[in-house]
């Protein structure tokens, strides 16, 4: 742990500033330092902290880009304006943990443990969640580009401000959601449902008219949309 001022860590006591961490001695704080510490401005780039207790931690304007973070305890942590793409979560406990305004680009969450757990304004494109636990799992105003989202439930939610375009959706559960704004422009639907789903302010731009007639199976749409999805195949509406 290399710190840019001569005040020892330990003075803070439960709060670090403007710290780079390696694996070695962050283990040791965090043995030491108690429940939920608070980093500020701290850099976790590249290191293996794969299996370290985070419990009810604080991040605030960290970096964690390329971080291992495998098989975490990060339950209960709240990230602020955080920055780590390509960070490795794989099979992390992230149960009831908040991410707001954070760049979370390419991270792999694969196995992760995710029940409860909420995104605000997280950029995640490229995102991976296969055989993630996601039971009450939510996103708002959240860039899910090109994420793999196979399987995930959505269902009764509203969805604030969606990006999922280019997504896969693969065998996710839709139905009776309600879609405000976002996208689902180029989204992979394969045998997804949306039984109910309100997409009426959803950008279904990309979608082909076989993608309703396959996979949008009664879901409410507007006039607007329906003549586009038929225009889309050289069908004049007058």
């Amino acid at each position: 742990m290399r710190s840019n001022t001569t005040e020892p860590a330990a003075a803070e006591g439960k709060r670090f500033s403007e710290l780079t961490f390696e694996r070695d001695s962050l283990a040791r704080l965090l043995r030491e330092c108690g429940d939920a510490p608070i980093f500020e401005h701290c850099d976790f780039s590249g290191e293996d902290l794969s299996r370290l207790d985070f419990r009810g931690a604080r991040f605030t304007r960290c970096s964690f880009a390329q971080t291992i973070l495998e098989h975490c305890d990060l339950s209960r942590s709240r990230w602020l304006a955080c920055k780590g793409s390509a960070a490795r979560l794989r099979y992390a406990n992230a149960s009831d943990a908040r991410f707001c305004q954070s760049d979370l680009n390419n991270c792999d969450w694969t196995g992760a443990k995710l029940a409860s757990a909420t995104f605000t304004g997280v950029k995640l494109t490229g995102a991976r969640f296969v055989d993630a636990r996601t039971l009450g799992l939510v996103f708002h105003d959240s860039l899910l580009v090109g994420a793999d989202l196979r399987g995930l439930s959505f269902r009764k939610q509203t969805l604030e401000g969606l990006n999922f375009s280019d997504a896969d959706l693969s065998n996710c559960d839709f139905r009776d959601a309600v879609f405000e704004g976002g996208s689902l422009r180029n989204a992979l639907l394969r045998n997804s449902r949306f039984d109910g789903a309100d997409l009426r302010s959803v950008d279904l731009s990309g979608l082909r008219l076989t993608d309703v007639l396959q996979h949008l199976k009664g879901t409410i749409m507007s006039v607007d949309q329906a003549v586009a999805l038929v225009g889309d195949c050289g069908v004049r509406v007058m």
